[in-house]
Order: C-alpha cells, then structure tokens, then sequence
C-alpha cells in the first residue's frame, strides 16, 4: 500500500488521472489542471499544475515572470498597441568642449546605441536622429530622454543637457519628406560637423 496517501478518496468516473483512479495509481493531479482534492495541505503542486481558483499564494512564493518578444502581443491586445517605429531628433547643448572629443564621443554612442542614424556637432551643440522602436510615443519619448545621461559616462559625451526632443512615428516622418519640408533623410549615416 505504499501509493495511497491519507485525505478523501479521488472520484471515480473520469476525473482522477490517467494511470488509475481513486488512491491508487495516482494522485488526482492533471498537468496544467488544479489543485487535486488528493494533495495534503503544504504539498507542493506538480510542475504546470495550477492554483485552484480562491487559492492563495504561500508566503515567499513568487510570481514567475515571462518576457514579451518584440511584435508580440497580449491577448486581446489591438495592433496599434504593438511596438512600432518612431523617429526621435535629440538636440543638446552646453559649455564648449574639444571638436575631437565630441566627435569621438558621439562615435562611441553611435557604438553602443545601434539604432543611432546620424549626429550633428559643434563645439557647444550637437543633434541625434534615430530610430526607436516603442509601444507609443511617451515610450520612445521616455527612452529618449535618458539616452543622453545613460551613456554619458560609457561614451564620454559632454556634460550637456538636453534643449530640445522631437519624436514622430514612421508614417508622419515619410509625410513630411514626401512633402519637402521635413528633416532632409539622414545621409550620408554616420557622425558629421554642423
């Protein structure tokens, strides 16, 4: 009798799983079902087994986290609130540094940051255009806002802050070049004087 295990027999009729019914031959427990009927209270559930609805989560047990790969999307979730394509022109300034050493750092932000389009420097102001990839505008916005701060150190960029953030999704940037009176497209790509 070493398979049966104290606690109300498991019904008969189907519902106990494969492999045997009641005490005997199994637990009661189906993969991806709820809680068993069979399983002592403090038992801890099969793996996939779910809680049983009411069923609280014991102390310290932790909920497990799933990623979202890009273009996924949540049940139920409409399309336009799937990640999309913004365009984002970062404009920052401050006292004057070396040309070399602003060029140099915004090579190395062009470096790290692999969407990165074109930048445009002086010696006191510089320009960033890239593309940003972000469920809505206040995302790539937010993104944006701390690219400047976030490889200031990495990249050695001037201590200059941001004056000024442009960010317009795909369909508007193409209207506007389409139109003539937008950005001019960002070529040659790269790293350039004003």
């Amino acid at each position: 009798m070493s398979g049966v295990r104290p606690g109300p027999p498991a019904p008969r009729g189907g519902t106990a799983s494969r492999g045997g019914t009641g005490a005997r031959g199994g637990t009661g427990a189906r993969p991806g079902g709820t809680r068993s009927a069979n399983r002592a209270p403090g038992e801890e559930r099969t793996p996939g087994e779910k809680r049983a609805p009411g069923e609280k989560r014991p102390p310290g047990e932790k909920r497990a986290l799933t990623s979202v790969a890009a273009g996924d999307r949540f049940r139920g979730e409409e399309p336009e609130h799937t990640p999309r394509l913004w365009h984002v022109t970062l404009s920052v300034s401050g006292a004057r540094a070396p040309l070399t050493e602003v060029r140099r750092a915004l090579e190395q932000l062009a470096h790290d940051h692999p969407f990165l389009l074109t930048s445009r420097y002086a010696d006191d102001h510089a320009e960033i255009r890239y593309w940003e990839e972000a469920r809505d505008l206040h995302d790539a916005a937010a993104v944006a806002l701390r690219l400047w701060g976030e490889h200031r150190q990495s990249a050695g960029l001037p201590p200059w802050e941001i004056v000024g953030l442009e960010v317009i999704d795909r369909a508007t940037y193409h209207q506007r070049i389409a139109a003539g009176y937008g950005p001019a497209p960002a070529t040659p790509i790269g790293v350039h004087p004003f």
